[in-house]
Parts: structure tokens; C-alpha cells; sequence
């Protein structure tokens, strides 16, 4: 590597190689901004904010053998990454139908590999006084957390990343990869203590293993972890795959998405309260709820099925998320579409989620992604379809600011964004709070399920049902 290089980690070199022609490894939003802004002022403020990390002015040289490297751009040009699009005909279609196509095609049009890989194209007149800002960025660069922290800092009132060392930048690939050695060194005392510590704090765990002073007193707490690890490993092996269902099967290359943000997350907050149940739990329940409803209509009775959602985990503490990168596990959970009842649904999601409290396959997920990086693409993706064949979908849940944000000086009203799918993974689910209401995306394979917003249009009555049981409840006086 010469001076300007900047070695990969190995689980970013992983999500580098994932792209397949079905599944491009892109996080794309949307932020809709009221009154509309310029270009030019666009333009200014990704050169002002965004192009602080220096990440955003690399590109990737990717080598067989010497593997992935971060190399700044030369032909750095802020007009090739931020551009103008052109305002959408509406063809007697709404505004928002339009740029559900728009946003569709370009979650299945590939970043140019020459460039640093992100784009921002900006609809400035979206007719009605707004605008439309479509973002893309590839997942090698950051995970959503991480990327959740780098919108927020270029926002009117966004706070630039710290200022760090040369010497620290480089460092940061070698400290991502840190797991990959406690992977491959099964149940040795660094394994014990980066696996053991994550079940007490995911967060907090993999910090302290990092820095080496994780305090391990009980040797039978040792034992416990370890049998926990092996018996974690061994059940994500032996997990049966999916049930089939008509969401399951080969992608394609085409996409199309919708989105929902009817929900208000105070409703959510006091049915979860009046349930016993997290807004994770109401959420997660919904969506199952959703997604059963959607086959049932389709004329494919869900009753005594279950599929399950691929949920990443953060595996970093929030106040380090703006030094990029990818550090978060992956956990299969099961969604009840078969189950009718809201109610007994909820309580299925709820002792899901429980079990999955203490459980070290994240810390596996981040490992066997680490282990990816390294291999050719053949056998890598061979690898990564493990995940496809126990899933049938990729869920993210993302809390967002409590309070709308503000961008050159307009209103941002609204911030939707699609994860991308692995494998053969046909579908994405994303949710997001922002600004008191609850953001739902999807992004489904067009020939797998080309009407994605029949989904979305089950969410909200799935959770009036919950609303309306929590409102039958006895009231504290």
C-alpha cells in the first residue's frame, strides 16, 4: 500500500464483494425537505460537511490478493456525486408514486467502482414547494448507525466529526477486524471474554474485550459462556431453512419499494406500555401481521407458517458510530405470520426477542462476515447465502431524532431509507422514528412481490387492532 492507501477491514471487504447483480449493497434514503432548496446550496454543504470524513473522498482498489484499499480520488469532483435530477413527469400518477419508481431504479443502478461510492441526486421542485433528496451510499462504507450519525452532522445544527490523527485513521481497519482473530481462535480466553462480555452489554462488551481488561472472576461463568457460544453456533448450523412462501425464492435485478409513516410513535409507546411490550415488540409484531395478511390475500394461507428476518445488531458504542464502518452482528428472528390474533402475535414476538438477549450470534454473524472479506467471490457468496436460505427477509429498526431536522435552512418533513438484501434475500424492511412518527420502508424483488405498498398498507390497521384491545384495558385511576 503506498502512503494514501488505507487498508479495508476484512467485514467491509466483505460487504464490498457482496454486490451481485439481484442485490446491490447500497443503504439508499430519502429525505423530503420543505421549502425546496438549490442545488448549489446542496453542493456547499456536502463540501462543508460531508467531504470532513475523508472516507467520502476515497475510492476503493479492490485486489485479489492484496485485498481492499482506500485510495483518495484524484479526479475527486463534488458535480460527479451530487447532482441535479430531472423533475419526474407524473403521467397522471401522484407525486409519490413517481418517485417510488425513481427511487426503485436507482436501488438498481450500481455506483460508478471508478469514484468514491455514494451519489445524492436532487429533485428541487418536487411541484408542491419541496424537495426530494435521493442518497446512496454504499454499505462498505458505514453501517446505518454510523450513517445515522453522518446525516445528523451535516443538518443545520450537526456537530463535525472529531478531529483525529493520521496515525488513528489507519488504525481503524486492524481495530474493526479485532473479532475476526477471536473467531478464528474458538474458545480461547479472548473469545471467551469478547463473546461472554457482549451478553452483558453488546455495546459496552466489545469495547472493553477491544482494550484487553475484561475482568473474568467465575470460572464457572466462563463454562456457562462457552457452552452458550458452542450451543449458539451449533443452532444457527442446524437451523432449518425457511418455510416457503411466495416472498421466497431467486431475485431478480429489478426493484420496487414503498413506504408508510402513519404511525404515531406515541400511540406505539402507550399500546407497548399497556401490553407489557417494548416499541420494538409492537413494531415487529405488526410487520409479521402485515406480511401474513399480504399472502393471505394473495390467496396463500400463512396459518402454521413462520419466516424469519435478519436483524442487525450494534455491535459499537453510538458515540463512536462517526468513525464509519461496519460493527454489528446479525441475529435470525422468527416472525409469526401465521398467528392471527394481534395480541397472542405480540406476545410471540416478545418472548422472541427474549430469547435472543444473551445470545453470541451476533458476535458469529460479525465473525463469519469477517471471514467473507477473505475469500473469492464464488465461495463467498456460497457462504453469505447460508443467511439467504434461514431467511426470508432483512429487517432493520433505527431510532431516529425526536425532532425534525433542519437542512440549509428548510424542514426536513420526512427521512425513509431501504436496507439492501444479501444473498438471495428478496426483501427489505426498514423502520425508522423520526419527528414523533414512525417511518416504515420496503423494498421488495418486482417479480417476487411487485406490489410492496399492499404490505405497506397493512401496517396500520394490524396495529389499530392493538390499539383498540389497549384501549379496552382497565385505566390506572
Amino acid at each position: 500500500m503506498g502512503p494514501s492507501s488505507e487498508r479495508m477491514s476484512k467485514v467491509d471487504t466483505a460487504w464490498l464483494r457482496m454486490d451481485t447483480e439481484a442485490n446491490l449493497m447500497m443503504i439508499v434514503g430519502v429525505w423530503s425537505i420543505r421549502p425546496g432548496i438549490t442545488l448549489a446550496a446542496l453542493r456547499e454543504r456536502v463540501a462543508e460537511r460531508l467531504l470532513q470524513y475523508p472516507r467520502f473522498r476515497q475510492k476503493v482498489v479492490d485486489d485479489a490478493l492484496l485485498g481492499a484499499q482506500w485510495v483518495a480520488d484524484r479526479d475527486f469532483d463534488i458535480a460527479r456525486h451530487v447532482i441535479a435530477e430531472v423533475p419526474l413527469p407524473l403521467r397522471g400518477q401522484s407525486r409519490d408514486e413517481v418517485l417510488r419508481e425513481r427511487v426503485a431504479e436507482l436501488c438498481a443502478e450500481p455506483l460508478d467502482p471508478a469514484h468514491p461510492l455514494w451519489q445524492m441526486q436532487l429533485i428541487e421542485d418536487m411541484g408542491d414547494g419541496s424537495s426530494a433528496l435521493i442518497a446512496r451510499i454504499h454499505h462498505c462504507i458505514a453501517d446505518g448507525i454510523a450513517l445515522i450519525a453522518v446525516m445528523l452532522s451535516i443538518t443545520d445544527d450537526g456537530k463535525a466529526p472529531p478531529r483525529r490523527a493520521p496515525r488513528a485513521e489507519a488504525e481503524d481497519a486492524h481495530e474493526a477486524d479485532w473479532l475476526l482473530d477471536a473467531f478464528l481462535r474458538p474458545m480461547t480466553n479472548m473469545t471467551v471474554k469478547a463473546i461472554g462480555m457482549t451478553s452483558k452489554g453488546v455495546a459496552k462488551g466489545v469495547d472493553i474485550a477491544m482494550s484487553g481488561a475484561t475482568p473474568m472472576d467465575s470460572s464457572m461463568e466462563m463454562a456457562r459462556m462457552g457452552y452458550q457460544a458452542v450451543s449458539d453456533v451449533a443452532a444457527f448450523a442446524l437451523m432449518p431453512d425457511d418455510s416457503p412462501t411466495r416472498l421466497k425464492g431467486k431475485p431478480g435485478a429489478r426493484k420496487t419499494v414503498a413506504w408508510d409513516d402513519s404511525l404515531a410513535l406515541d400511540e406505539v409507546k402507550a399500546v407497548g406500555k399497556a401490553l407489557g411490550a417494548s416499541i420494538n415488540d409492537v413494531l415487529l409484531a405488526c410487520a409479521a401481521g402485515a406480511i401474513g395478511r399480504y399472502l393471505m390475500d394473495k390467496g396463500e394461507h400463512p396459518a402454521g407458517k413462520e419466516i424469519r428476518a435478519m436483524v442487525p445488531v450494534n455491535l459499537r458504542p453510538l458515540e463512536q458510530a462517526w468513525q464509519l464502518g461496519n460493527r454489528f452482528g446479525l441475529v435470525p428472528l422468527v416472525l409469526p405470520i401465521g398467528i392471527a390474533n394481534p395480541v397472542e402475535r405480540l406476545f410471540a414476538v416478545r418472548a422472541r426477542m427474549s430469547e435472543l438477549k444473551g445470545s453470541f450470534q451476533p458476535v458469529m454473524a460479525f465473525g463469519l462476515l469477517s471471514v467473507a472479506g477473505l475469500l473469492i467471490k464464488p465461495v463467498q457468496h456460497a457462504m453469505l447465502n447460508i443467511f439467504a436460505r434461514k431467511a426470508t427477509a432483512v429487517m432493520t429498526n433505527v431510532p431516529g431524532p425526536a425532532e425534525a431536522l433542519k437542512f440549509c435552512g428548510s424542514t426536513v418533513e420526512k427521512v425513509m431509507f431501504w436496507v439492501p438484501q444479501s444473498g438471495d434475500i428478496g426483501m427489505g424492511v426498514s423502520i425508522l422514528t423520526y419527528a414523533g412518527r414512525v417511518q416504515f420502508g420496503l423494498i421488495t424483488d418486482a417479480v417476487l412481490c411487485p406490489d410492496p405498498e399492499a404490505i405497506i398498507a397493512n401496517f396500520a390497521p394490524e396495529f389499530e387492532k392493538l390499539l383498540m384491545l389497549a384501549l379496552m384495558m382497565p385505566w390506572e385511576r
